[in-house]
C-alpha cells in the first residue's frame, strides 16, 4: 500500500519534475503547483503526508481538515505561516528542512560582496606583478610594509546598509549570515513577510526606490519572469548610491548588460559581481567577458556555480523525504519543530 502524499509547490515544472523524480516508492504523490485553499482543502481529508515548499500558509483549519495526517513537512526554513500550536493540537509533527543549495548560494553571494568591497581581483593582480616597491626586508615586530603597491578604495562589509531585491528561501540565508557584519539589512518582495519574520531575521521591508537609494549593496535574488527580464537597467543603475556595489546570484536575463557595464566605467558603481547572465554558457565574445579581463575593473564573473558543484550519492532531491521515511520506520525525526 502507497501512503498518499499532497506536495505543494510554487516553483516551475523542471523543478516540480526534480522533486518527483526523487521519491520514494512508497509515497503516492499528488502535486500541486500554486494550488487556491478550496483545492487543498479538497485533498487533505485522505492525505497522510503534506509537504510544503519553501513557503504557503498552513493554518488550523487546513491542519483540522488533515484527519489522517502523520506529518507535515516544509522543505526550506521559513516556517513563520504554518500554525504550530494548531499542530500541537492535532499532534501532528512538524519538520522544516534546510535547503543546502540556497545556503551555498548565499554563501556564494558573500564572497561576491567580499570579493568587491576588498577589490581582490585588483589586490591579486597587483602583488603578483613585478614592481618598484621599494627594498625588500624581513618582518619583524617593529617593521612591516602596510599597504606596499598604495592601493585605494579598500572598504569592508561591516555596518554597511545591504538591500535585498526577490526575498525567499536564499534570502533568509544571506540575512542570517550578513547580521554577523552589523549591516543594516532592507528586503524587498512582491507580499511583505509577517513581523515574526522580519524580527527573526533581523530586517526590515522597504519599498524598492528606497532600497534601491539607501543601499551600500544591492543583492538581486530576483526570478525571470516577464515582469523581471532585463528590468535591472540604465534607470536602475542610475538609482543606486554612486559607489555602491551591484551583486547577483538570481536568475539569469533580468539585468541589462549593457546598463551595467556603463555603470562600471563611469563609476557609479564601485564595483559588481555575477553569477549568472542573459545568455548560458556565455558568448565568446560577450562584452562583460571584455570588461572582466581587465582586473581594475573589480568586477567578478563565475560559471553559475553559485549552488556549488557537489555531487551527491542518490538523487539530490531525495533528501525531500527522509522525514517521511523516518516516520514510516518508527525513526527520529530530524529538525523537528513540533
Amino acid at each position: 500500500m502507497k501512503h498518499p502524499t499532497l506536495f505543494i509547490t510554487h516553483r516551475s515544472e523542471y523543478h516540480q519534475k526534480r522533486a518527483l523524480a526523487g521519491a520514494p516508492s512508497e509515497l503516492e504523490i499528488t502535486l500541486m503547483r500554486d494550488p487556491s485553499r478550496a483545492e487543498i482543502l479538497e485533498q487533505l481529508p485522505q492525505i497522510e503526508f503534506l509537504i510544503s515548499e519553501r513557503s504557503g500558509e498552513i493554518d488550523a483549519a487546513l491542519i483540522a481538515a488533515g484527519r489522517s495526517l502523520k506529518l507535515i513537512q516544509r522543505l526550506g526554513s521559513q516556517t513563520w505561516d504554518i500554525d504550530l500550536s494548531a499542530a500541537r493540537r492535532a499532534n501532528i509533527p512538524v519538520c522544516y528542512f534546510p535547503i543546502a543549495n540556497c545556503a551555498m548560494v548565499a554563501e556564494h553571494m558573500l564572497m561576491q560582496m567580499l570579493m568587491t568591497v576588498k577589490r581582490a581581483r585588483e589586490l591579486m593582480h597587483v602583488t603578483v606583478q613585478a614592481g618598484a616597491w621599494g627594498e625588500p626586508r624581513q618582518c619583524t615586530e617593529d617593521y612591516f610594509a602596510y599597504n606596499w603597491t598604495q592601493r585605494t578604495g579598500i572598504r569592508g562589509l561591516r555596518q554597511s546598509t545591504v538591500g535585498i531585491l526577490g526575498f525567499g528561501e536564499i534570502g533568509g540565508e544571506l540575512a542570517r549570515r550578513l547580521r554577523a557584519f552589523d549591516c543594516t539589512l532592507l528586503y524587498n518582495k512582491r507580499t511583505r513577510l509577517p513581523a515574526k519574520a522580519e524580527t527573526e531575521l533581523g530586517i526590515t521591508f522597504a519599498e524598492r526606490g528606497e532600497l534601491i537609494k539607501q543601499s551600500d549593496f544591492i543583492c538581486s535574488l530576483l526570478p525571470v519572469s516577464p515582469q523581471t527580464e532585463q528590468s535591472l537597467d540604465t534607470n536602475f543603475f542610475a538609482a543606486m548610491k554612486p559607489g555602491a556595489i551591484f551583486v547577483h546570484a538570481g536568475a539569469g536575463g533580468v539585468i541589462d548588460e549593457t546598463a551595467l557595464i556603463a555603470a562600471l566605467r563611469s563609476n557609479q558603481l564601485a564595483g559588481a559581481a555575477l553569477d549568472t547572465f542573459t545568455f548560458e554558457p556565455m558568448r565568446p565574445n560577450d562584452p562583460l567577458l571584455e570588461l572582466g579581463r581587465d582586473p581594475m575593473q573589480n568586477l567578478v564573473l563565475t560559471p553559475g556555480v553559485a549552488a556549488s558543484t557537489l555531487t551527491t550519492t542518490g538523487h539530490p532531491r531525495a533528501g525531500d523525504y527522509a522525514n517521511i521515511l523516518a516516520q514510516l520506520a518508527g525513526k527520529t525525526l530530524t529538525y523537528r519543530l513540533v
